[in-house]
């Protein structure tokens, strides 16, 4: 767990953010769709942060197929979890299909940006022919 603090703690912040009222953001500059670019910005951080405590945990810089297993299960399961609560316990805000595809597109780019680095990496790394 202590490899996965700084996901832990952005988790706290996202689920914060999924229940406060709707009313408390009335202020901040809006545009058509800000909303699904937080979602997928607030997964696309987690999934990232996921990777980062995996790799703590096991010193090296590379995953096995069991850890992106892990971290993309368990990041639609706390996709899937956000927005439970904001249909089942929080009434004042809306549980959208349209909020959950944006978690999982968040998800999508936070596995992408690892698998990106990891490979850009990996090639630099080979022995030159």
């Amino acid at each position: 767990m202590k490899h996965f603090g700084w996901a832990f703690l952005w988790a706290m912040v996202v689920v914060l953010f999924c229940i406060a009222p709707q009313s408390d953001f009335q202020e901040l500059p809006r545009f058509e769709g800000i909303d699904k670019l937080v979602h997928t910005g607030f997964f696309f951080v987690f999934t990232v942060l996921m990777y980062y405590g995996a790799i703590r945990r096991s010193n090296i810089f590379g995953c096995s197929m069991a850890v992106h297993f892990y971290v993309l299960l368990f990041a639609c399961l706390f996709a899937l979890f956000t927005e439970f609560l904001q249909w089942k316990f929080f009434t004042y805000r809306s549980a959208d299909i349209w909020d959950l595809f944006a978690d999982l597109v968040g998800i999508g780019m936070g596995m992408f940006a690892y698998l990106t680095f990891y490979l850009g990496n990996y090639y630099t790394q080979l022995p030159k022919k």
